[in-house]
C-alpha cells in the first residue's frame, strides 16, 4: 500500500508539472529578441528544442529568456537548492558532530561511535578525534579497548539514493551515517603494491583487499593515482571507517582489539562529542567546486531527519524538499528526490532556479568562477547539460539559468557563459 501511494503521488506531481509547464510556456517558445547575447553558441542554442534559459538583471527584469517556465532535468544544479535549504535550516556556522561512548563488556571497555551523517569526516578529523579520545581514556586509566561498536541507525540500512550507479566512480559513493573520506579511497600503484595517495591516510586491511580486487586498480599503470568509492555495501565502508579510526587511536598509544560490531547505543558513558572543524560554509564551497554528490546527499538526508523525522531515507528526502520548497517559494510544478541531482526524475524550470538564485545571493561567494565574471554551478548527465549562477556586472549580480536536455558538444555551456559575459 505505501508503495502504491508513493507511485500515485509521483504520477500526480509529474502530471501537474506537465500540465503547468505546457499551459504556461506557450508564450515563452521564442527567445527574446530585444536583449539577446550574440555569438555562434547562442545561435545554436536558439535552435535547440529541449532547452530553456533566463537571465535577470539586478532589478529582476528579464533580459533574455527561452522556455523559462518549462521543466527540465536539472542535474547538479540541484545542489544550489540543497545548499540553500541547508544554510537556511542550520546557518553557515553550523558544525556537524559525531558522538563517542564507552560501553562496558566482559572483555573490557568498547568504544561506541554514533554517527549523525557528518559529510566531511576526513582523515584529518579522525586524527583529532583520536587525540581527544586518548586524553579522555588516559583520564579514566584506560589503555586498551576491547573493540569498536558502530551505531549507524540515524540512516536507514542499505540506503542508496536515486540516480546512483554501480560504478567505482567517487561520484557514486553511497551515503552513510558513519563514513570516512566521503566513502572513497585514494591510492597510488607502486612496484611494491598499493600505497596511499594521501600522507594523512594509511592503507588499512579492508582498504588494501578492496583495492587489490578492483578492476580499475589492476588496469592502472605503476606510479599512477586512483580514487574510487568503497562500493555499494554500507557494512564494508563502515568497517573501513572503523579500521581507520582504530589505526589513529593506536597511533596515540591505545590498543584496540580487532572486534567490530554493529549495534545501537542503548546505554554507556558519553566520552566525547566531536564537532567537525569545518563549518557549513566550508563544506558547501568544495561541494560546489567539485560537485561532490556524497556531501550533497548527506546534507539532504540530514535535512530529511530534522524536517520529517525518523530514520533518514530517500523517500523522506523527497518529502522534505517538497515541503520546504513549496513553503519557501510557493512552487507547484516541480519534483526533487535527491540532494545531488543524480536522479533523472527530478524536474525544475529555469524560472524556479532563478527563485533559488535570488535567495542565494548573500552566499554567492560559495560558487566557483567558471568563466570570467561568471560564478555558477554546472550539471551533467548523459544528454543533460545545465548551468545556473550569476553574471557579475560591475557590483551587480545578474542571476541566470540554462537547462539543456539534449546532446550538445562538450563544454558548450561554458561557451554560452563566455558569450553571455561578453554581451553584458
Amino acid at each position: 500500500m505505501p508503495i502504491y501511494f508513493s507511485l500515485l503521488n509521483k504520477l500526480l506531481i509529474w502530471g501537474l508539472i506537465f500540465l503547468s509547464s505546457n499551459q504556461l510556456v506557450l508564450a515563452e517558445q521564442v527567445i527574446s529578441k530585444s536583449a539577446s547575447p550574440s555569438g555562434p553558441g547562442w545561435t545554436k542554442f536558439s535552435q535547440l528544442e529541449k532547452a530553456g534559459f533566463i537571465l535577470q538583471d539586478e532589478a529582476q527584469n528579464i533580459r533574455h529568456s527561452k522556455n523559462h517556465l518549462q521543466t527540465y532535468v536539472p542535474a547538479s544544479t540541484t545542489k544550489l537548492i540543497t545548499a540553500l535549504l541547508a544554510i537556511e535550516h542550520w546557518g553557515l556556522d553550523h558544525h556537524f558532530y559525531t558522538d563517542f561512548y564507552l560501553i562496558p563488556s566482559e572483555n573490557g571497555p568498547v568504544l561506541a561511535v554514533k554517527g549523525y551523517g557528518d559529510p566531511f569526516l576526513v582523515s584529518e578529523e579522525l586524527i583529532v578525534v583520536a587525540e581527544q579520545l586518548k586524553k579522555k581514556l588516559t583520564g579514566l586509566g584506560i589503555s586498551n579497548l576491547a573493540g569498536l561498536q558502530l551505531d549507524t541507525s540515524y540512516y536507514q540500512a542499505g540506503l542508496i539514493m536515486p540516480g546512483t550507479n554501480a560504478s567505482s566512480n567517487p561520484y557514486d559513493a553511497i551515503p552513510s551515517a558513519i563514513a570516512a573520506n566521503f566513502n572513497t579511497i585514494n591510492v597510488r600503484k607502486t612496484g611494491a603494491g598499493v600505497a596511499s595517495a594521501e600522507k594523512q591516510t594509511p592503507i588499512v586491511d579492508s582498504g588494501k583487499s578492496f583495492i587489490e580486487s578492483s578492476r580499475a586498480y589492476r588496469a592502472l599503470k605503476s606510479g599512477k593515482k586512483l580514487r574510487v568509492n568503497l562500493g555499494s555495501d554500507p557494512a564494508f565502508s563502515q568497517r573501513y571507517f572503523a579500521e581507520l579510526l582504530a589505526h589513529f587511536i593506536q597511533q596515540q598509544g591505545v590498543e584496540v582489539e580487532d572486534n567490530i560490531v554493529w549495534s545501537k547505543v542503548e546505554n554507556g558513558k558519553k566520552l566525547y562529542r566531536h564537532h567537525n572543524s569545518r563549518d557549513l560554509a566550508d563544506i558547501i564551497k568544495p561541494m560546489m567546486k567539485y560537485s561532490t554528490n556524497f556531501i550533497a546527499n548527506q546534507l539532504a538526508l540530514n535535512l530529511a531527519v530534522e524536517v520529517v523525522g525518523g530514520q533518514a531515507n530517500k523517500h523522506k528526502v523527497q518529502q522534505a524538499y517538497q515541503k520546504l520548497l513549496s513553503e519557501r517559494f510557493d512552487w507547484q510544478a516541480f519534483y526533487i528526490e535527491d540532494g545531488a541531482g543524480l536522479s533523472r526524475n527530478n524536474r525544475l524550470s529555469p524560472n524556479q532556479l532563478i527563485d533559488v538564485l535570488q535567495a542565494f545571493k548573500p552566499y554567492s561567494n560559495l560558487l566557483p568562477e567558471i568563466e570570467q565574471r561568471v560564478f555558477a554551478k554546472s550539471g551533467s548527465l548523459i544528454g543533460v547539460s545545465t548551468l545556473a549562477g550569476y553574471l557579475k556586472k560591475d557590483q551587480e549580480l545578474w542571476p541566470f539559468a540554462m537547462m539543456i536536455n539534449q546532446k550538445v558538444p562538450y563544454r558548450f555551456r561554458n561557451k554560452l557563459a563566455r558569450e553571455l559575459s561578453q554581451a553584458y
